[in-house]
Parts: C-alpha cells; structure tokens; sequence
C-alpha cells in the first residue's frame, strides 16, 4: 500500500524545474586585428598591424574578460582571432567574406552552437573594395534546451546622430538602407519564438530614451532592450556608447539587471587607442531557464 501511495505521488508531482544556465556575453571590436604588416595592400595607408607586443597585451584582456561568447568586429580572419582568443579554450566563427573587417565570435569550447549563414543583406555593396560587413549569425543551445539566437553586427559609420530622413549626409542614407535585412531579421526569430541578441558596433549614438531612428525603426519588429541604456561609455576617459547589445524576446528578461560591465585598459597612453583598440569590451550576463 506504501509503495502504491508512492507511486502516485511520484506521478503526480511536477518536475523538477531545470537548472538555469549563466553566460557572460560580451561584445568588442578589436579595431584592425589582422595579421597583415604594415604596408600591406589590403590594409588602408596608416593602418599598422599589432605588434607582438600588442597581441599579448589583446590576449591578456581576452582573459580578463573572461566571457561565455564574444561577438567580434574588425577581425581579418581565423588566424587574427586565435592572436587574442586562445584556441585551447574558444572556438571562432566569422563571416564567409574576404574583407578585413569580418565580425564574428568567440565561444567557449564545450557550448553547443550551430553556425547560421551570414546576414549578407547588411553588405549593401559586396564588391566594393572596402564594402560594408554581413552579419555574424549563431545559435547556442543549453544543456536545459533553451536555445539563444545571436547576432553580431558592425553598421556603417559616419551617422552617429542624425535622423535618417532628413540628414544630408551619405553615411545616413546607407545606414537607413541597413535597417529593412535587421528588421526582417528581428521579425524572423519573433516569428520562430526564439529568444535573441544583436551586438556589435552600431556606430550610432543612441540617446537615453530610445528617440532615435536606429531604435524606432528596429522596434517595428519587436520590442527589444538595450543594455547601454541610460549609462555612459568610460572607455579612453568617457562618452558615448557606440557599440550596444540588444535584446529581444524572453531574452530580455534573461538579461541580469545591471550587469552591463566595460572593461576599461589600464594603459592611459593615447597611443595605445591605436595600439589596441579604440573600443573597449563590453558585457552582460544572462541567465538561461
């Protein structure tokens, strides 16, 4: 009789709920990491390549960092990236284009993602020598099952403030025309029900309340939240953010409250704004249900 009555109790109990996943997720356009000399034809005049000196002083903020998944901007290729990312620990994954300016991202080794094809409508001119970059697209899955679709961009400079219809400025209207493959993007993973995260320099400075054509336009897809929101960016002495992380969908409740993190250099010379990068890292965590 006992052993019935346990029976039942086992048969009526909820499961046990899962166990929620915590990911560091960061973003950080490392500014030119190639690993082309000086003087290289694919490399714009003035633009050096790191010094050894240089990748080590990358690779010990990597490790300072410390994060789950980095979404990358600026990387040349596989073989830059592993320069700052040690490959014993992350994997790397960038977009399937010649450019030096590839976004992309580092993961931990060990996490389950699958490599999604490249936003490619972002690349609004493909066979420019120095065209715009495509998007960098994954999904990580937890061990619970909950799966995390991610997006890392790197939008056209030149258009840090002004409204899209009405500015005079070229970089504007490119900018603007960037906006249609990010929404359509948006509007696929609402309609997939997937949680998500765009990241990576937005080259747009995005006031506190959100009014700002960048925000409202993307927001026609889905309702999203900003990390950067309200906050100052204290990389090389302060300013504003550029580079933001975007979420969207249970996402955004995945996000921990304040835990928006820059991890500022401890080199104060100038200098060393060229030397490393004129971006710091930025990073939240998320706890997965």
């Amino acid at each position: 009789m006992h052993l019935l009555l346990i029976l039942v109790l086992l048969l009526v109990a909820p499961a046990a709920s899962r166990a929620e996943t915590e990911l560091k997720i960061a973003t950080w356009n490392i500014a030119w990491l190639t690993t082309k000399p000086a003087g290289h034809p694919a490399l714009p005049r003035g633009v050096a390549g790191k010094s050894p000196e240089d990748l080590a002083l990358l690779r010990r903020y990597a490790e300072r960092l410390a994060a789950d998944i980095v979404a990358l901007q600026e990387v040349d290729g596989p073989l830059a990236a592993a320069r700052v990312f040690d490959s014993r620990t992350y994997e790397i994954h960038l977009t399937d284009e010649t450019d030096i300016q590839r976004p992309g991202f580092a993961w931990r080794r060990g996490l389950r993602v699958t490599r999604n094809p490249d936003l490619v409508g972002l690349d609004l001119y493909p066979a420019a020598r120095h065209s715009l970059r495509r998007g960098a697209d994954i999904t990580v899955e937890t061990p619970g099952g909950s799966r995390l679709r991610l997006l890392s961009v790197h939008l056209a400079a030149g258009c840090h403030f002004d409204a899209f219809a009405t500015s005079n400025r070229p970089q504007c209207d490119t900018l603007a025309r960037q906006m249609p493959p990010l929404v359509g993007w948006i509007a696929e993973r609402r309609r997939e029900g997937v949680p998500f995260l765009i990241l990576g320099d937005f080259n747009r400075r995005i006031p506190s309340d959100n009014r700002d054509d960048l925000m409202r336009t993307l927001e026609q897809a889905a309702p999203l939240l900003r990390a950067t929101q309200g906050r100052s960016n204290p990389c090389w002495g302060g300013g504003h953010f550029i580079s933001h992380i975007l979420a969207g969908g249970a996402a955004r409740g995945w996000v921990v409250p304040d835990s928006l993190r820059v991890l500022v250099y401890e080199e104060r010379d100038r200098r060393y704004r060229d030397r490393l990068s004129d971006h710091c890292p930025i990073s939240v965590r998320l706890r997965i249900p």
